[in-house]
């Protein structure tokens, strides 16, 4: 039985991650921002055959009571074994470029708050010599493109800090995954027209949870979007800028 710690419990593809975990009879606990959401979620959970689960509503921009909820999380546990960080929203670039304090927020939510919670983690990891940490960030953070700069840089700082975290922990046999989705079929994302480039909930998550289990470092999900992105950071800058991405 593994301890699993899910971080943004009611999005889309951290609650489809968590139902494989579920299945497979581990303790779950949830922090989400909806408590009915996560009494949904739990509900869900304990139906599949997980051993507990139990719940908390958080702010992610509370900063003081970050380390808290994990302690309370990890004392209810008995310890941990897995924590994935799932949250963030999808900024409006627009309104972003328009007023600097909704360009704050965005990087508050999806970067800084992230940040914080990883940091917090990676601490208490490091301190039991042990363990899987896990952040979704996205593709959007390998290149800076002007549709969405603003989530790409949120998602680009996140990327760059597990990075260093992976290679700071790795004495201490702590893992610690970096995941980029491509394009998700999930609420956040319900206003765009969808393509064959995009994924669902379910087959990304199911990708996590093996990388998880694998010791992997970082995946692109679905696997294309590494050579996808592999070749969009090879265009050169003078090319990129003029093209309407």
């Amino acid at each position: 039985m593994r301890r699993v710690l899910l971080i943004g419990a009611t999005s889309a593809i951290v609650e489809a991650v968590g139902r494989h975990f579920a299945g497979e009879g581990d303790s779950i606990y949830l922090l989400g921002r909806s408590p009915q959401r996560l009494e949904q979620v739990a509900n869900d959970y304990r139906l599949r055959g997980a051993e507990s689960v139990n719940m908390e509503s958080f702010d992610a921009l509370d900063y003081e009571q970050h380390a808290p909820l994990i302690e309370r999380a990890i004392d209810t546990l008995g310890g941990l074994d897995i924590a994935l960080i799932g949250y963030g929203t999808l900024p409006d670039q627009a309104a972003s470029e328009a007023s600097s304090d909704v360009a704050r927020l965005a990087l508050e939510i999806n970067a800084i708050s992230v940040i914080s919670m990883l940091g917090h983690l990676a601490n208490r990891f490091e301190q039991q010599e042990s363990g899987a940490l896990a952040v979704i960030s996205s593709v959007a953070g390998d290149r800076g493109r002007r549709s969405n700069y603003i989530y790409g840089t949120a998602k680009g700082a996140v990327s760059l800090y597990a990075e260093g975290l992976r290679a700071r922990l790795a004495q201490k046999h702590v893992r610690v995954l970096t995941i980029k989705p491509g394009f998700v079929d999930t609420p956040m994302t319900a206003a765009f027209n969808k393509g064959l480039l995009w994924s669902t909930p379910e087959k990304v998550a199911w990708k996590i949870y093996k990388a998880l289990l694998r010791g992997r470092n970082e995946i692109y999900t679905p696997w294309f979007w590494r050579w996808i992105m592999v070749v969009v950071r090879a265009i050169p800058e003078s090319i990129f800028k003029r093209l309407p991405l």
